[in-house]
């Protein structure tokens, strides 16, 4: 496909130099449906990216718009708080009777400001007010949010710069495999906690992602999971499971620690929680922990109730049946069978690959080749994005609702990519 770069002297004559995505995608987005977005020069574009994770169930789903424009349409309430609206309510009994309740999940749920990091960013005020103490451990190349405290248990190097100040109470230990395998599942962690010369204070709580999606795609093992749930118990630190991207169904189960057979203390849901891309975030913890004063966590935005009708229009249609997770399993297994070709026909590149569900990573032995890569998928009409700490990893995001062929189409894209850059 040829394209035409934009014309783009508004986004940068006036828009900050802050901006990322779009210099990468040089196009001017018009529209979207499905797993497809469409310029304004009438271009199609395959999305393997679904908004970062946001867009689970593709741009403009016509089920949860149907009920976005019902509810706009009877003047339901747009912005309410944290007061009580009917479409709070509809939220919280689905999200129970659909979610917590046939998991037999003992969460409360709490509504801080609509972005991933507040949510995290309240779980780590949580978990310091229950335990009295002010440290959290972390892992090694985490991500979990760009403002202060989220940043604070965040690896990236250049994202924790963008700080201008230390970042302080968080302590970074191995994720799994970062060692190789030669070192023991948290033998430096248990001894760093045991050592009264160690200099760690002892954690309020340990914050973790089963799959670290801006990361590099690196995926925990279960046992490991399990291993870091029965430290926490051991230790007297809770768990917090940043399920932001991850979650409502990105690798499978509608949280992504459920393989693992763990119960986390305090979990954290963004994303694609309201399904159409619309702000909204929880903060799960179990009841015992919900020892918050009134007011004490708030925001403006919090409780946006467009996306609570749209969460719940999301959930009735695609999790109350189980099918999804059968779904996106089986779309898993294509991407990998795809991905595995791909890495023997190029074998000469040191190529690898990794993921759960439909959350997969593309690496090559040369770090620059993923940018090279994504680069040219964008001009073949394939969005994709790079992850990892040098983006050496080709990130891949599809919507789950994708079709086979969708997909299937996606995946010889990026082989083609693949072969332009060799």
């Amino acid at each position: 496909m040829t394209i035409t770069p934009p014309a783009l002297s508004v986004f940068e004559s006036l828009e900050s130099e802050v901006r990322s995505y779009c210099r990468g995608w040089p196009a001017v987005f018009d529209r979207a449906q499905g797993a497809r977005l469409t310029d304004e020069d009438g271009h199609s574009y395959l999305d393997f990216f679904a908004g970062a994770g946001s867009l689970n169930y593709g741009h403009n789903n016509p089920v949860l718009k149907r009920a976005l424009i019902d509810y706009i349409e009877r003047d339901g309430i747009t912005h309410g708080l944290d007061m009580a609206t009917t479409a709070k309510r509809a939220f919280l009994e689905t999200f129970q009777n659909v979610i917590l309740r046939p998991r037999d999940l003992p969460y409360k749920v709490m509504f801080p400001g609509p972005t991933g990091t507040n949510a995290v960013e309240a779980a780590l005020k949580l978990a310091r007010k229950v335990k009295g103490r002010e440290s959290i451990v972390s892992f090694t190349n985490a991500f979990h949010g760009m403002s202060l405290g989220s940043l604070a248990v965040t690896g990236n190097a250049f994202k924790r710069a963008g700080a201008g100040i230390p970042l302080v109470h968080g302590t970074p230990m191995p994720f799994d495999n970062y060692l190789d395998g030669r070192v023991p599942d948290f033998l430096w962690f248990e001894r760093l906690l045991e050592d009264q010369g160690s200099g760690l204070n002892k954690p309020a709580a340990v914050i973790v992602e089963t799959v670290q999606g801006e990361g590099g795609i690196n995926v925990a093992r279960p046992e490991w999971l399990r291993a870091l749930a029965d430290l926490c118990r051991r230790r007297d630190m809770l768990l917090i499971v940043d399920d932001i991207q991850m979650g409502c169904g990105r690798t499978g189960a509608f949280f992504s620690f459920e393989e693992a057979g763990i119960v986390p203390d305090i979990v954290t849901v963004s994303k694609s929680i309201s399904g159409y891309g619309l702000p909204l975030s929880l903060c799960l913890f179990k009841g015992e922990l919900d020892v918050w004063e009134p007011g004490e966590h708030n925001g403006t935005f919090r409780g946006n109730n467009p996306a609570f009708v749209t969460a719940t229009a999301a959930l009735d249609a695609y999790w109350a049946d189980g099918q999804m997770e059968k779904h996106t399993l089986a779309r898993g297994e294509q991407v990998e069978q795809a991905l595995l070709a791909l890495c023997t026909e190029h074998g000469r590149l040191g190529a690898s690959y990794r993921g759960r569900g439909l959350v997969w990573g593309l690496e090559f032995a040369d770090p620059a080749r993923a940018s090279e890569v994504c680069a040219r998928a964008f001009e073949l009409g394939l969005l994709l994005e790079t992850s990892g700490p040098q983006s050496e990893v080709v990130k891949l995001l599809p919507p789950l609702t994708i079709t086979p062929e969708e997909l299937d189409e996606g995946l010889r894209t990026l082989a083609r990519a693949v072969a332009a850059t060799v």
